[in-house]
């Protein structure tokens, strides 16, 4: 599952753990799933289906145990039969939206769209502004995923004008930002993310502030602002080493390298772009190895 699904399934999974009145029993499979037991979520996932084939909270789990099995077409299956079998629109909201990731998972992009089309529908009969939001959101990141790029943009506008708190506010002020840089929009992609970083300053995670310092960092590099880009990079590159933050300050040395190639100091560039590749290796973190090897490609 790529970063995208893989967020919109973390926000659905937030507002599902929120809206479903889990048994307390401590063999419910949600008891389990919840506590990371995914064999014995599905195990009296099965039980519970055997007593009752329609209960859609159990085939809900159920799906998503599969999905943390990396079963994703038994995952598929359950949710269909929870949509099937559903009985409101909050229901059917949620199901519509799980189908989608599921689909996004199995590679299936055009069904995902139409499930999450599907799953705005629902949502927009549920008078609840959280699943429409959600549905908004997982369209938008469907459609980046697909390079849809003025669809995407329209979905996270749609998102922001539900966002009901400044952390959600930084959130998709970011998907704005990210979205105008897919389209080569620098100045667009800035003034967004500079809204985004001081969201994110105020309301954020230290994550979702170390995220946002970089990719100012890199959109102030784009726009050609140089300093600007320095400074800000710099700044969490220096945050991130006294908060022990291996991940981002090897991210931030990186985009400052990429800065710093931009101004024509190949050198500079150099020594920071190496420097990130050995604290991906130091902290044995292939995927960020992966990260910089790709954003770095025939920079030097």
């Amino acid at each position: 599952m790529n970063l995208y699904s893989t967020l919109s399934y973390t926000f659905i999974l937030l507002i599902l753990n929120s809206s479903i009145a889990f048994s307390a029993e401590p063999e419910s499979c949600q008891q389990a799933l919840q506590k990371g037991d995914v064999a014995q979520a599905l195990s009296t996932a099965k039980k519970m289906l055997a007593v009752n084939a329609k209960d859609v909270d159990t085939l809900l789990c159920q799906g998503r145990a599969f999905t943390a099995s990396q079963d994703f077409n038994s995952a598929l299956d359950a949710f269909k039969l929870a949509q099937l079998n559903a009985s409101d629109s909050t229901q059917k909201t949620i199901a519509a939206l799980l189908i989608g990731n599921a689909q996004l998972s199995l590679k299936q992009p055009d069904l995902a769209i139409a499930s999450f089309l599907q799953a705005l529908e629902h949502a927009k009969t549920t008078n609840s502004a959280t699943y429409v939001r959600a549905s908004h959101l997982a369209l938008g990141n469907a459609y980046l995923n697909q390079q849809q790029f003025e669809p995407a943009l329209a979905q996270y506008q749609a998102v922001n004008k539900l966002d009901a708190n400044d952390n959600e506010r930084g959130e998709s002020f970011e998907k704005i930002a990210l979205t105008h840089h897919k389209m080569g929009q620098h100045d667009a992609a800035l003034e967004f993310q500079i809204k985004a970083y001081m969201m994110h300053e105020k309301s954020g995670t230290l994550d979702q502030y170390a995220h946002s310092s970089i990719e100012l960092g890199r959109y102030y590099g784009q726009a050609k602002q140089y300093i600007r880009a320095e400074n800000t990079l710099n700044k969490i590159i220096k945050f991130a080493k006294e908060q022990g933050g291996a991940y981002y300050e090897a991210k931030g040395s990186c985009v400052l390298g990429i800065v710093k190639a931009a101004e024509g100091e190949k050198e500079a560039a150099k020594a920071l772009v190496e420097y990130a590749k050995s604290i991906a290796k130091n902290t044995q973190d292939k995927s960020l190895e992966e990260e910089i090897n790709q954003e770095t490609q025939g920079l030097l």
